[in-house]
């Protein structure tokens, strides 16, 4: 193998995606348009399962919309790991071409295969998913007001190590490289997108988490970069932690209710968020957006279970975190009204009143219903 020309492959294609995101600056605008599309995916494992529940709530809170023509909803299949692996690819081309059909989607977890599994080493579905539509912003909202908890987590999407995790390269048995990338453009719109966000929803904080000392090139320019974008905004705070002391942090009584709006390269951003998440009951509790200019796609931040499938389980599956994932969805297309309404209801069912339990046993709620608690308090 010519270990240049593979890295020179590599460079010339990061360069092209440079060229494209400085020319590319206007967001989609959902409610100009005469239909909106909701694509839903059910995924792996217990996927199918939780999402169709969010799928369900979302149509009863939409229902007036869709008769009027202006949502519709479009049940996606194909994206699950026997397909992919078959056609040797992240997404196969005709589960793609459906996807680039909607304008936003509701998705379930997706496995990812690793090193020595029965499927094809094929790229992680959420990781081309993002680079294929774009979609630059992970947002992860994380809040407990009993612990002082509201933090909002800005996460690159698009590059770091994981934009690049199929393009490692193996010298020999004894040496091998990953690749990772970070740009000025990509780096500037997700400081942006989380400045814009603080300034409008009044956030007085906003903390930027590297390990610029020691990986100076890559963590330094993000670090550069989000400190240019932070001068625009002079009433905003803004301070940098480095990624080890701030998983500390955000245990810290004293400390972790100070923090607000953060924003994490893709690794650090990754792992940060799982932890943050435990605090409002775990990740099957937490939903996530993924922000482009043209798409956006809304899910949960946790695995695909296989093993409560095997074992027969996934009817008792949580499905919170697909539809807290769906209330960022209603909210991110201008249903705010809507929105709230739901965000209320999973409140109420999950932390304040909690008539019904989910243990992931058959000595729980299911998650239908679940479902159906929620729907009660709309």
């Amino acid at each position: 193998m010519d270990y240049m020309k593979a890295f020179e492959a590599i460079v010339a294609q990061q360069l092209t995606r440079v060229k494209k995101m400085k020319t590319d600056t206007e967001f989609i605008n959902y409610q100009a348009l005469d239909k909106i599309v909701i694509g839903v995916i059910g995924g792996d494992g217990i996927g199918p399962a939780i999402t169709a529940q969010a799928h369900r709530v979302l149509e009863q809170l939409l229902a007036d919309e869709m008769k009027a023509g202006k949502v519709e909803f479009k049940v996606i299949n194909g994206c699950t790991i026997e397909n992919r692996a078959a056609a040797g690819k992240a997404i196969p081309e005709d589960v793609l071409t459906e996807i680039r059909k909607c304008n936003v989607l509701l998705k379930g977890p997706t496995t990812t295969p690793r090193k020595g599994d029965k499927w094809a080493n094929v790229e992680s579905a959420n990781v081309a998913m993002r680079k294929e539509l774009d979609l630059f912003a992970n947002v992860r909202p994380v809040k407990v007001p009993e612990l002082g908890i509201d933090w909002t987590f800005f996460r690159e999407n698009t590059e770091c190590l994981y934009a690049l995790g199929s393009q490692g390269v193996n010298i020999n048995d004894d040496l091998a490289f990953d690749f990772r990338v970070i740009t000025n453009p990509g780096t500037e719109r997700i400081a942006r997108l989380a400045f814009e966000y603080a300034r409008a929803n009044n956030k007085k904080r906003v903390t930027i988490v590297t390990k610029a000392n020691v990986v100076k090139t890559t963590d330094g320019k993000f670090l550069d970069v989000c400190k240019q974008v932070a001068k625009e905004y002079p009433e905003i705070e803004t301070d940098d932690w480095y990624i080890d002391i701030m998983t500390a942090k955000l245990i810290d009584e004293k400390r972790r209710s100070q923090f607000e709006v953060l924003i994490l390269p893709n690794l650090y951003g990754d792992i940060l968020t799982d932890e943050a998440a435990e605090f409002q009951g775990g990740v099957g509790t937490a939903g996530s957006a993924n922000l482009g200019k043209h798409y956006s796609m809304f899910e949960a931040i946790h695995g695909s279970a296989p093993r409560m499938v095997e074992e027969g389980r996934d009817i008792y599956a949580d499905p919170s975190s697909v539809i807290r994932a769906g209330a960022m969805l209603l909210s991110h297309i201008g249903y705010q009204e809507k929105a709230d309404q739901l965000f209320t209801a999973l409140d109420e069912c999950s932390v304040t009143e909690k008539k019904l339990t989910i243990t992931g046993r058959s000595d729980g709620a299911t998650g239908a219903q679940f479902a159906d608690y929620i729907l009660s308090k709309i």
